[in-house]
């Protein structure tokens, strides 16, 4: 079965998430995460193995001076570029008081016509959760272009087990600021993201109510969601759920068999493993039916 994964981080040298060695520490003892560098194609056959389809996320680089950030966001849509097969698009990240630029240079990787580009939004990390107005020009620009934009929200891993939690206010991630934000822009195509533990019940209601939102999983094993969020994927919202990976935290070889492991129909796993964002993304659903049907060049074989 083909995967789209709608949410996995790079492991390119340079590009982990992890920034410093006691970010590699720290993912060691929370999440037992290895701690491992691929190159280029490395990369891209790992997925390729897999069947799997991804949108990455730089996430580090909403804090660089403009310069760096776009020098980070070349490499990203190069190599988009040079593996269409494995990267369909890309999350964003901006900080929201840096709008102008930030907008700009949104524009400027959507004119590098590599693919999929889309806006991240991280209200834990940046301090403004996801309803405050700050936001509204990155939702508005999202409505212009017809694209969805991902809210961050539930449990973050990034400052967990810290003091303070290294000052992160884990409210910014309730999904009561995406419901204020589905209700204010009705147009908007809002995909939210990761299992919003404490408050799964909460995003359940918020799906249940506004039509614009959807919903993938990243970063969680299915094994540990909550009762009623599995019952939701037998049921209601079958159609309005995707998977995501979270990889290199996550690999593929632990987090399908997970899958199937859970005992879903096999026309569920086919909606949240692929159908669904194939027909949520733009140009998605075309692009797979093209990829279906291509040869397999020589290279792509050797690289498994």
């Amino acid at each position: 079965m083909r995967i789209f994964d709608c949410h996995s981080h790079w492991a390119t040298a340079g590009r982990s998430v992890m920034r410093t060695d006691e970010d590699w520490h720290h993912a060691e003892r929370i999440w037992k995460m290895e701690r491992r560098t691929y190159g280029d194609e490395e990369q891209a056959a790992y997925f390729r193995k897999h069947n799997a389809r991804t949108i990455l996320d730089l996430s580090y680089t909403k804090t660089l001076p403009i310069e760096e950030m776009r020098r980070h966001h070349d490499y990203a849509l190069a190599y988009q570029k040079r593996f269409p097969d494995i990267v369909f698009g890309h999350w964003l990240q901006f900080e929201p008081w840096r709008g102008a630029e930030s907008l700009d240079e949104f524009q400027r990787c959507t004119e590098a016509d590599a693919g999929f580009v889309g806006f991240c939004v991280n209200g834990q990390v940046t301090g403004v959760p996801p309803n405050d107005p700050l936001w509204d020009p990155f939702y508005k620009r999202s409505i212009d272009l017809g694209i969805p934009v991902m809210i961050l929200c539930g449990l973050t891993g990034i400052g967990q087990g810290h003091k303070g939690g290294k000052g992160i206010v884990l409210d910014h991630g309730h999904p009561r600021h995406i419901d204020a934000v589905a209700a204010r822009f009705p147009d908007l195509k809002v995909l939210a993201a990761r299992p919003a533990y404490p408050w799964q019940d909460e995003m359940i209601a918020v799906l249940l109510h506004k039509g614009n939102v959807h919903y993938e999983l990243h970063g969680w094993g299915p094994q540990h969601f909550t009762p009623a969020l599995k019952k939701e994927i037998r049921g209601r919202l079958q159609d309005r759920i995707m998977f995501g990976c979270d990889f290199p935290g996550l690999t593929f070889d632990r987090i399908i068999p997970a899958w199937h492991a859970e005992g879903y129909s096999p026309e569920v796993l086919e909606k949240v493993l692929h159908r669904n964002a194939e027909a949520y993304f733009p140009g998605a659903a075309l692009t797979a039916d093209r990829l279906a049907s291509a040869p397999v060049r020589p290279d792509r074989l050797s690289a498994e």
